[in-house]
């Protein structure tokens, strides 16, 4: 026999009133481990509490945590003070805690623990290990699962930022005991092949339980060894893991993985651009700036021109040319007439002009003849007429 038929809320409404007029699951003590810790912006507190076989979510109201005496962290032993209701609008349930004291540490946060010192200790996490991430890789590989939401995170963010990546997946388990096995050969096939510039290795969040592959020691040596640069985008930014502290680089997200694996080929090109602008200026006020030089020493080279110069020079010359003719023809002048005056006055004192009036000259051997006493009796003499000359013989001298 069948009451009449119930919605879902109807049930999930009764069910809640049974659960909440019961006792003992109003006034639990519940002992357990928090995994999966959330602080919301809000102030709530949300986590898991867990043991070996199971776990139940937890939710702590701002108002409550706030009286809490101590940080809450994932791997906690805890003792919770709490009423366990139904979240009607998923038929979920949950502890609402009141009170929170410690209990100890978990046994996988002391194994963590462990490992991370020994590690720090070993010197594997220093910066001086960590290799550089390529700026403009070709081909990215990455280990994760096929079928869960990081590589679909991965292709998505690197396909929007640089559709000319390849990207090479090693599916692997990332999540149990073969997990970390499989991670490993994933590591191992990509620095052997060679065949990409750098390796995102990771998954999405969850409880420490669910991370646990990625604190492998082996995992992490082999890292360690990689010739490849690593980047580690496990969980949430929340979530921390042995591989985040050996890798190269530790990404918050696998979204942030990608983007800090592949450039944003639109950023930059929009630098390049951004740089070829500023080139061209430059070289453009570079070759402005030469023209100007050029055409100040073009200036200068004409004013100081050898053609200038040459004919500045001839110019000088010609001046020099016509002062020395005027020079030459005032000298040769003055000279003419100087030779004038001395032919007028050699004419004047001509002696033969007197042989026009009628004179002669008397020449004797010695010359001409002056005195009488330079001729003796029967001396030939040569005397010079006007129109020729006569030899005479002399008879007496008186």
């Amino acid at each position: 026999m069948y009451i009449k038929d119930l919605s879902v809320t109807d049930v999930n409404n009764y069910l809640k009133k049974v659960v909440d007029n019961d006792f003992i699951l109003s006034n639990l003590s519940v002992k357990g481990e928090i995994s999966n810790f959330k602080l919301h912006t809000s102030g709530h507190l949300y986590f898991s509490l867990k043991d070996e076989n199971s776990k139940v979510n937890c939710v702590m109201f701002r108002s409550d945590a706030f009286k809490l005496d101590f940080k809450m962290e994932n791997g906690m032993k805890v003792i919770v003070k709490a009423r366990l209701s139904l979240y009607v609008k998923d038929g979920s349930y949950q502890l609402y805690c009141k009170e929170i004291k410690k209990d100890g540490i978990g046994d996988l946060f002391v194994e963590y623990e462990k490992l991370k010192k020994k590690l720090f200790e070993g010197g594997f996490f220093d910066e001086e290990h960590k290799k550089a991430i390529p700026k403009f890789p070709s081909r990215v590989g990455v280990i994760t699962s096929e079928t869960g939401a990081a590589i679909q995170d991965i292709i998505k963010v690197i396909r929007r930022r640089n559709n000319f990546v390849d990207i090479i997946l090693y599916p692997s388990l990332v999540q149990g005991s073969d997990a970390p096995n499989n991670l490993l050969k994933g590591l191992k096939y990509f620095n052997k092949e060679k065949n990409v510039d750098v390796i995102i290795i990771g998954r999405g969040g969850g409880s420490i339980e669910e991370l646990w592959a990625f604190n492998s020691e082996e995992l992490a040596m082999e890292i360690y060894r990689s010739k490849i640069p690593v980047i580690s985008a496990v969980g949430h930014e929340v979530d921390f893991t042995i591989c985040d502290f050996i890798s190269d680089l530790r990404a918050a997200t696998p979204s942030a993985a990608a983007e800090i694996a592949v450039p944003n080929l639109k950023e930059h090109k929009k630098t390049l651009e951004y740089y070829e602008n500023i080139l061209r200026k430059k070289m453009d006020s570079i070759v402005n700036e030469e023209k100007h030089k050029l055409n100040i020493s073009n200036k200068i080279l004409m004013l100081n021109s050898p053609t200038k110069v040459i004919a500045h020079e001839y110019e000088k010359i010609m001046k020099i040319n016509e002062i020395l003719d005027k020079s030459i023809i005032g000298k040769i002048e003055i000279s003419k007439e100087r030779i004038q005056n001395l032919n007028a006055l050699l004419k004047a004192y001509n002696p033969t002009n007197i042989l026009e009036k009628g004179y002669s000259i008397v020449q004797g051997k010695n010359g001409v003849i002056k005195s009488v006493d330079e001729v003796n009796i029967e001396d030939s003499l040569n005397v010079k007429l006007r129109d020729g000359n006569l030899t005479v013989v002399v008879k007496k001298k008186s």
